[in-house]
């Protein structure tokens, strides 16, 4: 019985990172979904946005190590701290403005370009956003602190104690995480299929031409459709980043995220849930009933075997549109 409580509790708790993982991944749904394209920098917005809302909250000087090595000077921050709700506005907007110079500088001139070319430039806007990042706000490690509540959960552990005799450690932080992640699903899904915005960023991502023809303007589809990635990268970086603190490693969650796309399908919003889910479950108890056996550190690769899995027999994974070419 004990073994079967403790196996419920390492279930839950995957469930709550599948969460997680499903945010980041739910940045990389919305971008294909409206241009055909694979952001490369989904997983670089989401540590350029924590590192944006760290550095406004700590009152960090932009670029204050370069400015000091080039001026001479000894500027160590402003020596105030930013409140909260004003630092997340601020970063908000510039999640936006970074949408719009992505649009203005790079995306207006790759109209109807082979998809493999878009895919390259936002793998050299990856490498750019990162040491601009660095450069901007420094590469030590920050901790993010927004007032979300972290640590077990007293009233989940007592409850369980109660039922079961065994109290399960739950992180608040997780579970706020759910709750965030399950309201931004349900905005984003209806967004997506009843608004008139949401059916012409269907259209865009079918045929640039065609939606260009009917009077669509791809420039505007495509700074909403990045501004809307930038604020699921602003979501996920600041779970991610209190979760595990603001560091250059954050960019590398986007890995975690492609199997999680695996399964779930590039096109679909609630198969990155469920795609976060399996594969967050799925590594946590894989761990708990065979890691032991085989040596251990399975959770760092039984997510890419099981993608490696939906790729052969089902490419489009569980809620991706089949693609059907006749020649």
């Amino acid at each position: 019985m004990q073994t079967l409580l403790f196996a419920l509790e390492v279930s839950i708790n995957g469930f709550m990172t599948g969460i997680l993982y499903a945010l980041v991944a739910l940045g990389f749904v919305l971008i294909f979904k409206a241009s055909g394209v694979f952001n490369y920098a989904q997983g670089v917005m989401v540590l350029f946005a924590a590192l944006t809302l760290v550095g406004l909250q700590q009152g960090i000087v932009p670029f204050e190590h370069l400015i000091n090595n080039l001026l001479g000077t000894s500027i160590h921050g402003f020596g105030w701290n930013m409140p909260t709700l004003l630092a997340l506005l601020l970063t908000l907007l510039s999640m936006l403005l970074l949408a719009w110079l992505v649009e203005r500088l790079i995306l207006k001139h790759l109209v109807n370009q082979n998809p493999v070319i878009l895919f390259m430039a936002t793998i050299g806007l990856a490498y750019f956003l990162e040491g601009f990042g660095d450069l901007m706000w420094g590469a030590d490690v920050k901790k993010l602190d927004i007032g979300i509540p972290v640590g077990i959960s007293d009233t989940v552990e007592q409850a369980t104690h109660e039922w079961f005799g065994y109290g399960f450690f739950i992180d608040r932080l997780d579970i706020t995480a759910s709750i965030v992640a399950a309201l931004l699903v349900i905005g984003l899904t209806i967004f997506s299929q009843f608004s008139k915005t949401g059916r012409a960023l269907r259209a865009v991502a079918d045929d640039h031409q065609a939606a260009l023809s009917v009077g669509i303007s791809l420039r505007r589809i495509w700074v909403i459709v990045w501004s809307i990635a930038g604020l699921v990268a602003l979501i996920a970086g600041i779970f991610w980043g209190t979760k595990s603190g603001v560091q250059f490693s954050l960019s590398l969650v986007a890995l975690k995220a492609l199997p999680v796309l695996m399964l779930g399908g590039l096109t679909s919003i609630p198969g990155a849930i469920v795609g976060g889910l399996l594969i967050g479950v799925g590594e946590k108890l894989f761990d708990f009933m065979i890691g032991s056996m085989i040596g251990g550190a399975t959770e760092n690769w039984f997510a890419y075997v099981v993608a490696l899995v939906f790729l052969l027999f089902r490419p489009q994974g569980l809620f991706g549109e089949k693609i059907i070419e006749r020649v």
